[in-house]
């Protein structure tokens, strides 16, 4: 009598749980990916918005006062609270520019930026010339 070829009971549940196991670890590695993106995208349109609040700023051609200004935005199909706080630099006519966003009606800020703006120039002039220190014999 030939003894017959196959897997035991026991081999069969041995891979099975193997099998189990490794596609757990793969369910949860998936799912930590998906959650760095949906992090990643979200970090980035914060960063948009903020940019764009900082632009709008420059945009506008005058220096802003020492303030803070909030507010809602809609992008990239949700709903955005940001925040602007415009404070000094210890440089004259030049201000700093904070801006964080989060969700709306969320208190966790999810980006913030960082800008500057300076006093506007006049139309037709650059923006200014660094002056020269006093102790400094002027160049040509």
């Amino acid at each position: 009598m030939r003894p017959e070829r196959g897997f035991t009971l026991v081999e069969v549940l041995v891979a099975l749980a193997i099998v189990a196991l490794s596609l757990a670890a793969i369910a949860a590695s998936m799912s930590q990916m998906l959650d760095a993106a949906s992090s990643l995208r979200d970090r980035t349109y914060a960063s948009w918005i903020g940019q764009n609040k900082i632009a709008e700023m420059r945009l506008a051609n005058v220096l802003p006062e020492v303030s803070s200004t909030s507010g809602e935005v809609e992008f990239a199909n949700a709903t955005w609270d940001w925040r602007a706080v415009v404070s000094e630099t210890g440089i004259e006519n030049f201000m700093r520019i904070d801006v964080s966003v989060s969700h709306a009606g969320d208190e966790y800020v999810v980006r913030t930026v960082t800008g500057f703006v300076g006093a506007p120039a006049r139309a037709g002039q650059p923006g200014g010339r660094w002056r020269e220190l006093p102790d400094q014999e002027p160049t040509q």
